[in-house]
């Protein structure tokens, strides 16, 4: 929190092209306020656990690293609450005037033609608004596609007025001088409130960063009002505090005995590792050097690319951890939007590095130090190239085929080969490392590339990697497995080990534990998609029969994407949307399963287990 409070002042340079002068005070303070609770809290937990002496056992390792990923979840939401960020508008709209809007989540009665277009003009707008020119000359356009011919021509501050005093918008919708301390780029102007984010929302947007998954709540990254430069950063921030894994850096600070093993075993999942702790301790530090080094390697380059410094910092931080929390709104399409020389380049450089970002850190090391062979050695790397690079085929051979890619009809197939192939890679790199970096609309693609990139959400990267999911080495072995099992229905007597690269694996539990591992998933994965279907209030997905018959597949898409530390999903949480209209109790119901997938979930589950609390 600390190193977020300098980008409060404008001299510093935030978004590029941006010029934005305004000292941001709300997100100081709150920061300042944050940090300070911070310290209280610690100061509680260090004068309660002073006297503690011996060395931390599995039990008691488990226990610190679920709580304190609790408390750590808690504490980085304070930032959000204590500055007054805003996630999204009181008003939402949707495809017609008929369709009656939503304030604050609630429907209210349709509007008329001119409502909407009145309406319409300030949701488009944002939390800014628009001047009373603006706003007349867009009123004005819309009228007339709308409601042609209209005769006499309706007044905007006529409609505005007669819409502020229904009982249901009252309060909502802003005049200029309404509220004089409003700031200078937006005090003039007609606008929709905003609404502060609540404690669900921040939790959600914390538990999301840390865990990296880069699910947001936010629906305008852009207005330095409504989310300060500062907070923004913090949001960033997180993702590079979870991206080598908390789980790991606590092997550094706690790493005593089996503490450190149990620790390093339900961070990195396969084949035990045994060692002692200093050798883990090694380990930890050696990976969080190489995780350091490659976010000042991937910073540079992005500035070298066009990116100004606050953005190039915030992509690494998302690239390398794997998260992909965002400066804008279009994600990294924004910079193909601005420039596309540069903005090609910039998503192929950030290709790399999500790629590395999903390897296994020790052949990264290897790798490093001129030992590349063992990366091409490795089962588990040939086989977590191997999927990208046949996903990536099939998808942009299907995407060619319905035209996925382009929006220009004359557009040549040289050209459309490299659309398809750019945008493919990026998405399905994007997707199997649960980075969720955006560069394409993904959810207008056909059936079969949103299908693969659905089943692509329970890969996750390598074992080891700062990626989410399954982990790629689970799924090898989950096949190895199944081979073995249907030889042993027709050959009951043959008794074959599971190999893993040729080697057979000593770990006679890992059979069961592989088998557990995928059961609790597809478990959490159904109870969990079920709730959503089930208590979640078809609002959210608006008031269309259209709509609403995208429950299932939304929800499904949605559970799958916090559990696998996705973020984007299909439908309502797609590439261009987020989180912001769904329930409180959904978005806590989804903080928990970021919380489960990131921190494995035997490791999570345990600690709701009340024999887990009791003395030995």
């Amino acid at each position: 929190m600390v190193f977020s409070l300098p980008w409060a002042w404008p001299q510093l340079g935030h978004r590029t092209g941006e010029n934005f002068q305004q000292f941001e005070t709300y997100g100081f303070l709150g920061l300042i306020y944050s940090i300070l609770l911070s310290i209280i809290c610690w100061a509680i937990f260090w004068r309660i656990g002073r006297h503690a002496k011996g060395d931390l056992y599995r039990r008691e390792a488990m226990a610190v690293v679920g709580l304190s990923w609790v408390v750590a979840t808690i504490l980085g939401a304070m930032p959000y609450i204590l500055s007054g960020s805003s996630n999204k508008l009181a008003v939402r709209i949707f495809d017609s005037y008929k369709l009656a809007p939503q304030i604050y989540g609630d429907p209210v009665s349709p509007l008329t033609k001119d409502q909407f277009a009145l309406v319409h003009s300030l949701v488009s707008a944002g939390a800014k608004g628009l001047s009373p020119q603006k706003l007349e000359e867009q009123f004005d356009a819309k009228v007339q596609k709308w409601n042609p011919g209209e005769n006499p021509k309706p007044d905007f501050r006529v409609v505005f007025d007669e819409l502020s005093e229904q009982p249901h918008w009252q309060g909502v919708l802003i005049r200029p001088g309404q509220e004089p301390d409003s700031p200078l780029d937006r005090s003039e102007h007609f606008r929709i409130r905003g609404v502060p984010m609540n404690i669900a929302d921040a939790i959600f947007e914390s538990q999301s960063g840390f865990s990296t998954t880069g699910a947001t709540v936010i629906a305008n990254l852009e207005d330095p009002i409504s989310l300060p430069h500062c907070v923004l950063f913090w949001r960033s921030s997180t993702h590079f505090l979870g991206g080598l894994g908390i789980i790991v850096l606590f092997v550094v600070i706690l790493g005593q005995g089996s503490a450190g093993k149990a620790l390093m075993r339900n961070e990195i999942p396969g084949p035990s590792k045994e060692g002692s702790h200093s050798r883990m301790q090694h380990t930890a530090w050696m990976f969080a050097g190489l995780y350091c080094g490659l976010n000042l390697i991937l910073t540079c380059l992005l500035w070298l690319l066009g990116m100004n410094f606050f953005d190039a910092v915030c992509h690494a931080f998302g690239t390398l951890a794997t998260g992909g929390f965002s400066t804008y709104n279009a994600s990294l399409g924004h910079f193909y939007q601005v420039d596309p020389v540069s903005g090609a380049w910039i998503e192929y450089v950030v290709i790399v590095f999500m790629v590395l970002a999903g390897s296994n850190f020790t052949l990264l090391y290897f790798l490093m130090i001129g030992q590349a062979y063992r990366l091409v050695e490795d089962i588990e790397w040939r086989y977590y190239m191997g999927i990208i690079i046949g996903v990536t085929i099939c998808v942009v051979c299907f995407g060619m085929i319905y035209d996925d890619f382009i929006t220009d009809p004359n557009t040549s197939t040289f050209t459309e080969a490299q659309l398809a192939l750019r945008n493919g890679l990026f998405q399905v790199v994007s997707i199997i490392t649960t980075t969720g970096f955006g560069t394409h609309d993904f959810d207008k693609w056909n059936s079969f590339g949103r299908g693969v990139l659905f089943l692509l959400m329970f890969v996750g990267g390598c074992a080891g990697s700062t990626g989410g999911g399954v982990k790629v080495i689970r799924h090898y072995l989950f096949h190895k497995i199944l081979f073995l099992q249907l030889e042993k229905s027709y050959h009951p007597s043959v008794v074959r080990p599971l190999r893993l690269g040729g080697r057979p694996v000593d770990d006679p539990d890992l059979q069961t534990n592989i088998l557990i591992y995928f059961s609790l998933i597809l478990v959490l994965f159904v109870f969990g998609w079920l709730a959503i279907v089930t208590l979640e209030p078809d609002a959210t997905w608006g008031t269309s029969e259209e709509h609403i018959e995208h429950k299932l597949i939304d929800s499904a898409t949605a559970v799958a994407a916090t559990l696998n530390n996705v973020g984007p999903g299909l439908g309502i949480i797609g590439a261009t949307q987020n989180y912001a209209n769904f329930s409180w109790w959904t978005k806590l119901l989804f903080t928990a399963l970021m919380m489960i997938g990131r921190l494995e979930i035997f490791a999570v589950l345990v600690l709701l287990m009340p024999r887990f609390w009791r003395s030995r």
